[in-house]
């Protein structure tokens, strides 16, 4: 189980990030874009950046997502995806709104996602959600970054998770 926190206040997660090194947990969410499966297995052979994060429609989610997004722009054979348990109906329209076209954003309201990666936040006022975290894997599938921004409505590091694909 890790902590992060909301307003000062501690929050649990279900478990904890895979760790640096070891191999991704499969998973299965469903696309924004056309509701389709987006794999582990289909994400192999590209570097994945996984933004996760508790819902497209607070102030630092979208913050998160706009900046990857514009970061997604310069990476090669890299696929950022955005991942909330938000419905991909919601996903598409911000992305729309926004004119979001660099990363791929999917959600998680028909898989175990966030118990497999342990962000599923399991008490506070945001239980049932995904903590805001950054999962990096190699095209092998091999984590190689991932961090569990310490409060929730802080911004995750990402200089940390583009050095990790230098």
């Amino acid at each position: 189980m890790a902590t992060t926190t909301l307003g000062g206040n501690p929050v649990n997660t279900i478990g904890d990030l895979p760790a640096v090194g070891s191999q991704t947990p499969g998973f299965t969410l469903t696309s924004s874009a056309d509701l389709s499966d987006i794999t582990a297995a289909s994400l192999h052979g590209k570097r994945v950046v996984l933004n996760i994060f508790p819902s497209i429609d607070t102030p630092t989610c979208a913050t998160s997502v706009r900046k990857f997004n514009e970061l997604a722009s310069s990476l090669s054979n890299t696929t950022v995806v955005c991942v909330a348990a938000d419905l991909p109906f919601a996903m598409k329209r911000f992305c729309g709104a926004e004119g979001i076209e660099n990363v791929v954003t999917a959600s998680t309201f028909r898989s175990e996602f966030g118990t497999a990666y342990g962000v599923k936040m399991v008490d506070g006022r945001l239980a049932g959600l995904l903590a805001r975290s950054v999962v990096v894997l190699d095209e092998a599938g091999t984590v190689i970054h991932s961090q569990m921004v310490p409060s929730i409505g802080d911004e995750p590091d990402y200089d940390a998770a583009i050095a990790s694909l230098g």
